[in-house]
């Protein structure tokens, strides 16, 4: 293992104060039981979009072709990297300012969120806070703290979401876990996860804070981008798209991936916290993720399940590959497999088809019933389930994306602390790593902390 990254990185000496109570707008406190709003048969669902530059545009895109919906209003810090998107719904007003958006548009029904990590939370709760259901996109939170209390006010306030993860929605999810609960495999001890990720998608990780300060782009709000995170000089290996290699702004290869890869394993294993997780890692610093990890999880023992072993891979590193498996069969670049004690499942990224290793196998399988209700599609889900007014409806759910969003998160501590991290959920706390807990329970840059009537997590 690599020097560990200090603790104390100079963001949170920069961080003028706690925004414990936002400043922005009012509303319902996490205890509150403020009703959802509702969308009348026959009437259209208005959604205002905030993030347009990339993964927003092919989210909006993709919600505008639903007739029963309306994209209403529109919203991003840049307004020249949206521009392609936003041309593309004219007539519609556009805002630079989210706050603004929920304030003047009142008649809207939900929100869909595709900012950067670092905005997540403080955007969803508050719009959740004025009854909008929210759809927002993966990771779900930028801490641990965030993603409890974004579920904790989406179930406060009745609202439907669901959390970008769109595999979740997919027939390989649910064959997963079919096969896995006829007792395909036997008895599930290891998971392995892997991604490509950072790759060449984003080459901040394993970098110090850019020195230099180049001018703000022309249409980018800069003070706005940054919001809760501590003031810096622009620079463009922060935006666009650069930004999930950061401690500050993003979560990097697990924020991305793990979201898609890993997700079979929780909802096949029904997982929930690990107790222990460990990290090894290429050279680490202050500021950013390092260029690869390896992060080991480790989930108790659940019911009828025993203690199960859960191997994440970024960065280029692969997992061993399965004894079984043919020479001539790659892993492939995104994937997950589950080591049983009758055999082996592998499924490519983002929650694709599994297969019995090796194929032979799978050749002669007979395949169980098809027992999980099948979905209309992610995003179509989510629109029928704020229709009926029903969460749960919502297969993503921040009542299912929030617990494993903090699941996920939990590994990046030993990444921080360089060593093994103890973890306890119930209290959500390191409990050999106290000097954590600002990386648990973040700092937030004064005026753009947490919307106000929100509680911390003591």
């Amino acid at each position: 293992m690599s020097t560990p990254p200090r603790i104390n990185r100079r963001t949170f000496l920069e961080t003028a104060s706690v925004a414990t109570a936002g400043l922005w707008l009012g509303g319902c406190a996490t205890g509150s039981t403020s009703r959802a709003r509702k969308i009348a048969p026959g009437e259209k669902m208005r959604v205002g979009c905030i993030g347009l530059g990339s993964q927003g545009g092919s989210v909006t895109a993709d919600l505008a072709t639903f007739p029963d919906v309306e994209i209403a209003a529109l919203c991003d810090v840049d307004s020249a990297y949206a521009a392609r998107n936003v041309k593309k719904y004219p007539g519609r007003p556009v805002y630079g300012d989210f706050r603004e958006l929920l304030e003047k548009e009142k008649n809207l029904h939900a929100v869909m969120i595709a900012t950067p990590d670092h905005w997540h939370a403080p955007i969803s709760i508050a719009a959740m806070q004025l009854g909008l259901h929210v759809y927002c996109e993966k990771p779900l939170a930028h801490t641990i703290e965030e993603a409890r209390l974004m579920a904790q006010v989406a179930r406060a306030t009745g609202v439907v979401t669901q959390m970008g993860q769109t595999g979740h929605a997919g027939e390989g999810v649910r064959l997963t876990k079919e096969w896995i609960d006829a007792g395909a495999i036997g008895a599930v001890s290891e998971v392995h996860v892997w991604s490509d990720r950072p790759g060449t998608f984003w080459k901040s990780q394993g970098h110090s804070r850019p020195t230099e300060t180049p001018p703000v782009p022309a249409g980018l709000e800069w003070d706005r981008w940054l919001g809760p995170a501590a003031v810096r000089p622009y620079h463009p290996l922060y935006c666009p798209r650069a930004w999930r290699g950061w401690f500050d702004f993003g979560c990097g290869a697990v924020g991305d991936m793990a979201v898609h890869n890993a997700n079979p394993a929780f909802y096949a294993l029904e997982l929930g916290a690990p107790d222990w997780v460990e990290a090894q890692t290429s050279p680490t610093n202050p500021d950013s993720f390092p260029e690869w990890s390896i992060l080991t999880y480790h989930f108790p023992a659940k019911g009828r399940r025993g203690p199960v072993k859960m191997i994440w891979y970024d960065g280029g590193k692969l997992p061993p590959r399965p004894a079984q498996l043919e020479p001539e069969r790659p892993l492939g670049e995104n994937g997950i497999y589950f080591v049983g004690t009758g055999g082996v499942i592998m499924a490519p990224g983002w929650s694709g088809t599994p297969r019995l290793v090796p194929e032979t196998k799978m050749q002669s399988f007979a395949r169980p019933a098809k027992t999980i209700p099948r979905s209309a599609g992610h995003r179509r889900e989510w629109v029928d389930a704020c229709r009926a007014g029903r969460p749960q409806d919502a297969k993503a759910g921040f009542w299912y994306s929030a617990p494993f969003t903090e699941a996920l998160l939990v590994g990046v501590l030993p990444i921080l602390a360089g060593k093994r991290i103890q973890w306890d959920a119930r209290t959500m706390t390191a409990t050999n790593a106290p000097e954590l807990a600002p990386f648990i329970r973040k700092r937030y840059r004064a005026g753009f902390g947490l919307p106000a009537g929100v509680s911390r997590i003591a």
